[in-house]
């Protein structure tokens, strides 16, 4: 016979069955409704329903969707590459040759996490024109996202070397390696995993980002700065089918990441000996 301490466990199996399907509906509903509206021709959930293409013929038919795209990617590529750089360069600085002061660097890294976006937008735009002198453009908007995205991607960055072996490092320098050959055929090959997950993270935030990129494009059109426009005139078809088209790209290089990590392809934390 089963006991009450079983039947309490199967209880409680169930009720955090339901409570994780329960987060689940909450956090996807919402982009599986946008996905169905893309393809329907009444979103007011008729039956049966009634399927159409012409959203995305009418999203890819508009050229100012075009270049927001294009915009965007550039915005997104830009930031990841430089925030990866500026992220790689000071999780080294700070694990290879530590100091008195490496809490006040970890500070200084991590301090743009705890900064609203609009805060950041702004004094990226004071500080380019007043300072710089340095008018609105994509180089300037992918410097504003890069101070996101480096908080992120030291993150991810120190999650990995902060477990790794610099006795490698000293081994290979010893043996007659220089330090930029060093790094290249002994440190890159070992935490490139964790650059490659921080330049997917820099590009996915700059790609959709709204506050800081408005600010300092002026009228140079984006992806968000072009829906957010386009929300005056109501939810159109084309921007389902945008909203839908974005999410894939997030999903699938999460997809992306998640194969990588199953095939053993992509490994995170230390590999060494």
């Amino acid at each position: 016979m089963t006991s009450v301490g079983d039947r309490a466990e199967s209880w409680r199996r169930l009720a955090m069955s339901v409570l994780l399907c329960l987060l689940y509906v909450f956090l996807y509903a919402p982009i599986l409704f946008v996905i169905y509206a893309s393809f329907s021709e009444d979103i007011v959930w008729p039956f049966p329903p009634s399927f159409t293409t012409d959203a995305y013929a009418e999203l890819f038919d508009n050229s100012l969707y075009s270049d927001a795209l294009n915009n965007s990617l550039i915005i997104g590529l830009g930031s990841g590459v430089l925030s990866t750089l500026l992220a790689t360069a000071g999780v080294i600085g700070v694990l290879r040759f530590p100091s008195r002061r490496r809490a006040l660097i970890l500070i200084t890294f991590l301090a743009p996490l705890f900064v609203a976006e609009l805060l950041i937008g702004i004094s990226s735009l004071a500080f380019n024109a007043r300072l710089l002198g340095l008018p609105g453009n994509l180089f300037s908007a992918i410097a504003a996202n890069a101070v996101e995205g480096t908080a992120f991607a030291f993150l991810i960055v120190l999650a990995q070397l902060v477990r790794y072996d610099w006795q490698m490092d000293d081994a290979a320098m010893v043996f007659g390696a220089s330090p930029a050959r060093c790094f290249w055929e002994v440190t890159l090959p070992t935490i490139w995993p964790s650059l490659f997950g921080a330049f997917l993270i820099s590009f996915i935030l700059a790609f959709n980002n709204l506050e800081i990129s408005f600010y300092n494009l002026g009228a140079i059109p984006t992806l968000p700065s072009v829906a957010w426009g386009s929300l005056r005139f109501g939810l159109g078809p084309e921007l389902f089918a945008l909203a839908a088209l974005t999410n894939g790209l997030v999903f699938a290089v999460f997809a992306l990441m998640y194969v990588l990590m199953r095939t053993g392809i992509v490994k995170f934390g230390y590999r060494g000996v």
